[in-house]
């Protein structure tokens, strides 16, 4: 039976960051822009004042403190609030080409392995640069990775699915080893207008390489002992940017063309979504939630990721059991639950179970349980 491991993982984070403070800034600066603009409006009852956000909210909310964008002047200038990232040419490598290689370099010198030595590239992330070629492809020429690759998203649980399949092919003998990279440009699709949603993304990259068991040589070493995957349709968060919007006549810049969602509606329906997948999927394993040593969860919001370790543990976590980035890297969408493995892994000795678990739109949830070699 053939046995795969992760056997290394990497990081790239931007080089701007941006607090709440900084954020709450530019987005009450444009508030008090747009009610002077409508005062009149406003005075005779026609339209409603727009409200000011606030650091203290922001946190209370989600449990963001910070963020890491690709671009912090175009996000934090009232009269622009998003980011300003120049098209580049057909010959110049793509923005999310340039992000994966940095962290797939990382991943690949943990796992002592050379790029030649990959078969199968996979880019797993919520929004692509471009419709073709895919990404991946170019990912694989630029780290000059063999076989072949492809593209795939299921929005934040991109990386988890991405993990699945390439474990399955590795399990199939299809492959040796693979490498899953998910670039996330999310301040891309983020409606910094929005008083509800302008502080929840961040941008981010992670890579991890998956092998064959027998060939590994990297000196930490994961065995996945399964995943599970499931979908569910629910329009509770969407994006409707897409190719048919030049054919159907809408408006490129209407607001359903960013990130929305009703938030208290998905953290009502996902939550026991998610914990019921990995309480199931433990069980399948003969494994239960007192068994978890560490749960890497997807990073959207604290409350969330709280209730769903609580279900599944039985117990309030610890922050060594249920590790948060999101508060320094905000919701980075598929990259985050690998950003929280990346970083903090570190107190798992052998034989120590943990789960990585991503959750989303779609809506979609993947779980992949892991033991420590």
């Amino acid at each position: 039976m053939t046995h795969v491991v992760i056997t290394g993982t990497g990081l790239y984070t931007p080089e701007h960051a941006i607090d709440n403070a900084a954020l709450v800034a530019a987005f009450n600066a444009w508030v008090d822009s747009e009610n002077e603009q409508h005062a009149g409006a406003i005075a005779r009852g026609e339209r409603e004042p727009l409200a000011h956000s606030s650091s203290e909210f922001i946190e209370k909310a989600s449990g963001i403190k910070s963020r890491y964008v690709l671009d912090a002047a175009g996000i934090l200038d009232p009269q622009r609030m998003r980011p300003k990232l120049p098209q580049r040419g057909n010959d110049e490598p793509s923005i999310q080409c340039e992000m994966a290689t940095a962290a797939a370099r990382q991943a690949l010198a943990a796992a002592k392995v050379e790029a030649a030595d990959i078969e199968l590239v996979i880019v797993a992330c919520s929004n692509l640069e471009r419709a073709y070629p895919a990404m991946a492809v170019e990912v694989q020429q630029a780290l000059g990775t063999s076989g072949y690759g492809f593209d795939m998203n299921v929005a934040c649980s991109s990386a988890t699915f991405a993990l699945e399949t390439a474990a399955n092919a590795i399990a199939s003998g299809s492959v040796k080893r693979a490498l899953v990279v998910n670039p996330e440009i999310c301040s891309a699709h983020l409606n910094f207008r929005d008083r509800d949603s302008h502080f929840i993304f961040g941008d981010a990259c992670t890579a991890v390489v998956l092998e064959n068991s027998a060939i590994a040589v990297a000196d930490e070493q994961f065995e996945i002992l399964g995943t599970r995957l499931v979908t569910q349709f629910s329009n509770a968060i969407r994006n409707n940017a897409g190719f048919l919007n030049r054919v159907t006549d809408s408006d490129p810049l209407a607001l359903d063309k960013l990130f929305v969602q009703e938030g208290r509606r998905v953290f009502r329906e996902v939550c026991p979504m998610v914990a019921k997948l990995i309480t199931d999927h433990l069980a399948s394993l003969e494994l239960a939630g007192g068994d978890l040593k560490c749960m890497w969860l997807h990073q959207a919001n604290r409350h969330m990721n709280d209730l769903i370790a609580r279900k599944v543990l039985g117990y309030d976590p610890s922050e060594t059991q249920a590790p948060i980035i999101l508060d320094r890297y905000a919701n980075t969408s598929s990259a985050g639950s690998i950003i929280a493995f990346h970083l903090h892994r570190e107190a798992l000795v052998e034989g120590d179970i943990g789960v990585i678990c991503s959750f989303g739109a779609g809506y979609s949830a993947g779980s992949v349980v892991i033991r420590r070699l």
